[in-house]
Order: structure tokens, then C-alpha cells, then sequence
């Protein structure tokens, strides 16, 4: 076993997880191998040619991540060690909002304008293919393909940008992931972000998408986040503007009341913070390398399976 890759047990607790064949496209090169090189170039960074031999065709580790990129099995595998985690009561659902900028490698740029065609004819057999193939060779295409904006790249005085949003559990792990170009603002995702947990329960039973509380900073401190927070009925801590108190105290009595504010729960937000270094300490995270968006969640989310199988 080498530096990074998965030991047995964490290997034990994913297996069970991982798509099978169907036996009509001819067999998976082992699972495990794969998984170790993809976890190697996450943490690396370093170009998919250049991947070591032990891990086999390097075309085969980057169609693999391709694949489990573009049909959300990196976010099945994260669910469901969430899921294993939640069956136990190890996950803190005070969580924790925020987002954090990711430079994006001059690499990073150069995708399609538009969204890549159907996938060709396949060679031999009958003109329409083999039903089913096309399912397992060609992943669902997120949306995308629209330029840099639609890959999730955006502009600064420094070049191409990314952003990533995410939530955390108190125990500094990733619960929800979403990737959107550089400058756009913090407070437009905190919907997504929330919307986006969702944890399996053992068993029948619908998945748990609601926590506890949520504290965030003052990104997210407008009258939409609040009004949202409310009406779903999560008790929150986000800190009140300078501006909008100076506002609400010149409308006197019509201002309405200050939002509640509790310290110490807000002393719990730099779990998120926490959560954001221990993604960092992937390379491929840390600097956007791919150029396809859905691409590069599935490297974060990559990563924040091994955050979870190691903390």
C-alpha cells in the first residue's frame, strides 16, 4: 500500500457502495487500483499522464473519475458514509456555513463552448448499440458547456476563479458541496447549500435534510437568508451588518426587533473553516485543475469522502 491510498478498512467501508457491471460491457478494472489513483492525483495534483504504473492505464483512472463525476456517485459514496456516520450518532448537526476561493489553473480553462455531442456509433454490432451501453460509457452531463460561467470559472484581477460552498457538521466534515464561478456572492447559495444535505437513514424512512442550527457570517446576513432560515424552522446565528443596524435604528419602532444573536454558537462556526483547510490539503482542491465543472466537484467530493473515512 502506498502513501494516500486506502487502507482495508476504509476500503471495507466503501465497497459495498461501489457500481457493479452489468456484465454487458465487459469487465471493471479493480475498483480499489483505480480509487487509489484517483485519491493519488487528488492529492497530488499531478497531470493524469503522469500517474504511476501501479496504478494502471491512466486513462482508465481518468475515465473512472469521469464517470462517477458526471452520474453523482461521489456524492452517493459521501451520503452514504454520512449515512453510516448519522446511524450512530457521530454526526454534530450544528452546522456551519461557508465558501471558500479556489484558483484555477490556466489548465483549468478551454472546455467546450457547448455541451458535448451524444456519444458516437459504436463499433460492430447493430447501428442503434447494444441497449444499456450507453448508460455505463457516457455519464450524465451536468449542465455546463456555456462558456467559462457555465463550468463554474470566473474572472479577477488574478485570472479564472472558482468558489466552493459547502456546510459542515460540528466535527469539521463536509455535509453539502456546490461549485460556482469566483465572484459570485455568498449569500445566493446558502438555499442550495442547505437544500443539498441529505442523509440517508438506515432502513425506510426519508433522509434527513434539516439541522439543527446554522451559523454563518455576515455574507449571509440579509432579509432572504433570515426569512428562508425562518420558514423552515432552523434556530440560526448569523451576525447583523453594521449598515443594516445603522437602517433598522433610523426606522425606529417600524425597524422591527435586532435578530438574535448567540455567542457561543457562533464560536462553533470555525468548523467550517476547519472543514475548508482539511479540503485544502488536497492539491487538486486547493488549485482547479479540471476544466470541466461537474468534473471538479466530483475531485472535491473525492476528497471529502477521504475526509470522512479518515476522521
Amino acid at each position: 500500500m502506498g502513501r494516500g491510498d486506502l487502507s482495508d478498512a476504509e476500503w471495507e467501508q466503501l465497497r459495498p457502495f461501489l457500481p457493479v457491471s452489468n456484465g454487458r460491457c465487459g469487465r471493471w478494472r479493480d475498483h480499489r487500483q483505480v480509487i487509489d489513483g484517483i485519491l493519488h492525483r487528488v492529492r497530488t495534483g499531478v497531470h493524469w499522464r503522469d500517474l504511476p504504473a501501479r496504478f494502471g492505464p491512466w486513462k482508465t483512472v481518468y475515465e473512472r473519475h469521469r464517470l462517477w463525476s458526471g452520474d453523482g456517485t461521489w456524492e452517493r459514496l459521501l451520503q452514504q458514509l454520512q449515512a453510516a456516520a448519522d446511524a450512530v450518532g457521530e454526526i454534530d448537526w450544528d452546522v456551519s456555513v461557508d465558501s471558500t476561493i479556489v484558483r484555477a489553473h490556466q489548465h483549468a480553462a478551454g472546455a467546450r463552448n457547448r455541451p458535448a455531442a451524444g456519444p458516437r456509433r459504436p463499433k460492430g454490432g447493430r447501428a442503434a448499440g447494444t441497449p444499456g451501453r450507453n448508460s455505463v460509457s457516457e455519464p450524465r452531463r451536468p449542465a455546463g458547456g456555456g462558456g467559462a460561467g457555465g463550468e463554474g470559472l470566473g474572472r479577477s484581477r488574478g485570472g479564472f476563479t472558482s468558489k466552493i460552498h459547502l456546510s459542515a457538521d460540528g466535527h469539521c466534515r463536509p455535509l453539502s458541496l456546490i461549485v460556482t464561478p469566483g465572484q459570485r456572492a455568498d449569500c445566493t447559495q446558502l438555499v442550495p447549500v442547505l437544500e443539498k444535505i441529505r442523509v440517508p437513514r438506515p432502513g425506510s424512512g426519508r433522509p434527513r435534510k434539516k439541522p439543527d442550527s446554522v451559523a454563518a457570517d455576515k455574507a449571509y446576513s440579509n432579509g432572504p437568508c433570515r426569512h428562508y432560515l425562518r420558514r423552515r424552522g432552523i434556530w440560526h446565528t448569523i451576525p447583523e451588518k453594521t449598515d443594516s443596524r445603522a437602517a433598522r435604528l433610523r426606522k425606529g419602532s417600524r425597524g422591527g426587533r435586532p435578530p438574535r444573536f448567540d455567542e457561543e454558537r457562533y464560536k462553533k462556526r470555525n468548523t467550517v473553516e476547519r472543514a475548508v483547510n482539511r479540503l485544502k490539503n488536497f492539491r487538486a482542491v486547493a488549485t482547479r485543475y479540471d476544466k470541466r465543472g461537474y468534473v471538479f466537484l466530483g475531485t472535491v467530493s473525492a476528497a471529502a469522502v477521504i475526509v470522512w473515512l479518515r476522521s
